[in-house]
C-alpha cells in the first residue's frame, strides 16, 4: 500500500481509479469527471464535446491546476435538461 501526503490514507487499486481508504464516503459522492469520460457519458467524441462547452450548452470546466475538471452531478443536469425540453 503507498501513503499519500495528505493524511497518510492508504491507496488501493491498479490504473487511474484509486478508491481512498478511511476518507469519508461524502467526498467522493460528486466525482469530478475528464472530458473523455464526459463525452463518453454523451456518446459523442471529445471535439464535440468541447465544442458543446463553447456555445455554451455544457458547463465550463472547473479548473485545478492545469486539469480541466466536470462534476459528474453537472452532465448528468445537461441529459436531464435536454430529457425535459424534448418533452420526456
Amino acid at each position: 500500500m503507498n501513503k499519500n501526503f495528505a493524511g497518510g490514507h492508504a491507496m488501493v487499486g491498479t490504473g487511474p481509479k484509486y478508491e481512498v481508504i478511511g476518507k469519508p464516503a461524502a467526498l467522493n459522492t460528486d466525482p469530478l469527471l475528464r472530458d473523455g469520460e464526459c463525452a463518453t457519458m454523451l456518446n459523442c467524441s471529445k471535439a464535440t464535446f468541447w465544442r458543446r462547452v463553447a456555445d455554451g450548452t455544457i458547463p465550463k470546466p472547473l479548473k485545478i491546476g492545469g486539469m480541466s475538471r466536470w462534476k459528474q452531478s453537472d452532465i448528468k443536469a445537461v441529459i436531464e435538461r435536454a430529457a425535459t425540453e424534448r418533452g420526456q
